[in-house]
């Protein structure tokens, strides 16, 4: 309870003054987010969706908007991560705010736009609430059995969280039959010592359209921050999205991720998350399959060691008949780190032909780490193709000998093989610039849990 009755105090203060007080739909939709936040509150492991992650480490963490540490509008001092540089639409972030220096958007083909949810409310905030307004945030969870009706989301106090300080964020549309040649970044850079962000993702991607978004959380810093993120994704008929995100953030920063995706008819929507940053990261992805014919491939790749945790929970509904989608999720884990895969595939009455499958994979590098895995399938229809597995080891002691045999030493041996086991699930990835990215930062990450860094054809670079 202290919680919310800090968040009282917090919302009456702030809410007065954000971009857009005044307007009735923002007020509208913020005043809902309250009230949702005050109904479900933070979720604790009593809750069936967040029984193996724990948030106590909430009660420590302003939850406040933060209000800028830097300056927003000159401070250019940052290294910006980038797919392809120089070659994307970029909007940057700094502690939660707008940077409109390092941010480079560029001139956008008709039918694109790509604006700062603050700027969007302050040119129009009736216009604001309209956009806000396509994006229903998530109501199903993946914990419950949801069935042919889903009920009320356990995730929904954060969600709530968030919208009650409906403040910054993102906004992309994509027209009818666009394809954009050059990636879209949406970039978060935390440099602040403590503070929380509520940032609102929205992509819009119409029929035939074509786009590929890279969404970036870094730290510069070292700061035991929050992050607090909902996104919406809209994919119209024929559309084809590719949206990856990399969590790089410090190792003493939270991170909560909620995305809720819609797919229409012979539509695509590929996502990618990979996590090797946080002390408690969590991403949930839920992805609705509407219109026959739609496709979704879901992956994650992750990498925790020390006493850090991440936690990849999906919800696949198949609505519509002939959908496909494939997920993949594995990760390594090293020292006294824990993860959490919650998956489940569900297909309704009227979902005939469908085709899903399901992986889930873990690598347990010491004999404390920890994987919790919760994969399932609920089906509702008789004619479907259906498949899910989740295993967890150590390195394959025969593939370490093959390599020793060969004159490779035992460490850069091991560091090739947990090379092999990221770079399975980065090589589904369709766009190269999005695969060879995430390539070149699980190898980082690989660098660090064991000193050995290698190459993405797995090659030995140095010691």
């Amino acid at each position: 309870m202290a919680a919310i009755a800090t968040l009282k105090d917090l919302y009456e203060t702030l809410s007065p003054g954000l971009p857009g007080a005044g307007a009735a739909g923002l007020d509208r939709l913020r005043a809902d987010g309250y009230a949702r936040f005050l109904a479900d509150g933070i979720p604790t492991p009593k809750v069936e969706g967040w029984k193996y992650t724990n948030l106590r480490d909430l009660a420590g963490v302003s939850l406040a908007p933060a209000q800028g540490t830097v300056d927003t509008a000159a401070n250019t001092d940052f290294d910006v991560p980038s797919v392809a540089p120089g070659e994307t639409h970029r909007l940057v972030f700094v502690d939660g705010a707008f940077n409109a220096a390092l941010s480079a958007v560029g001139p956008l083909p008709q039918g694109v736009t790509l604006d700062s949810l603050r700027d969007l409310i302050e040119a129009s905030p009736a216009y604001a609430a309209e956009v806000l307004d396509r994006f229903p945030a998530p109501k199903a969870d993946t914990g419950l059995r949801v069935g042919p009706n889903p009920g009320r989301g356990q995730s929904g106090g954060l969600v709530g969280l968030n919208g009650a300080f409906l403040a910054e964020g993102a906004v992309l549309t994509v027209g009818e039959g666009v394809k954009l040649a050059q990636p879209v970044e949406i970039v978060f850079i935390a440099t602040a010592a403590d503070g929380a962000w509520h940032p609102r993702l929205l992509i819009d991607v119409a029929a035939g359209a074509e786009v590929t978004v890279a969404e970036h959380h870094v730290a510069r810093g070292g700061g035991a921050t929050f992050a607090n993120i909902v996104s919406g994704v809209r994919v119209g008929e024929g559309a084809i999205l590719r949206h990856a995100k990399f969590q790089e953030e410090a190792e003493t920063a939270l991170h909560l991720a909620s995305v809720t995706a819609t797919v229409a008819a012979s539509a695509t929507y590929e996502t990618f998350v990979l996590t090797t940053g946080g002390r408690l990261a969590r991403t949930d992805v839920q992805v609705r399959l509407e219109g026959s014919g739609a496709s979704t491939r879901v992956s994650g790749a992750y990498g925790v060691d020390g006493s850090r945790h991440a936690d990849f929970t999906s919800l696949i509904d198949h609505v519509a008949a002939n959908c496909t989608s494939r997920e993949v999720v594995k990760g390594v884990i090293d020292g006294r780190g824990r993860a959490v895969f919650q998956g489940k595939i569900i297909v309704r009455p009227d979902a005939q032909k469908t085709d899903g499958h399901q992986l889930n994979r873990a690598l347990l590098l010491s004999d404390t780490a920890e994987i919790d895995a919760k994969p399932e399938l609920e089906i509702y229809a008789d004619d479907v193709k259906c498949s899910h597995g989740a295993t967890a080891g150590e390195l394959d002691e025969e593939a370490l000998f093959y390599l020793r045999a060969r004159g490779i030493p035992a460490d850069t041996a091991r560091a090739l093989l947990i090379a092999a086991f990221l770079d399975e699930v980065a090589e589904e990835i369709g766009d190269k610039r999005l695969r060879g990215y995430a390539m070149a930062r699980i190898q980082e990450r690989i660098g660090r849990l064991t000193g050995i860094t290698v190459d993405t054809d797995a090659t030995v670079l140095g010691e």
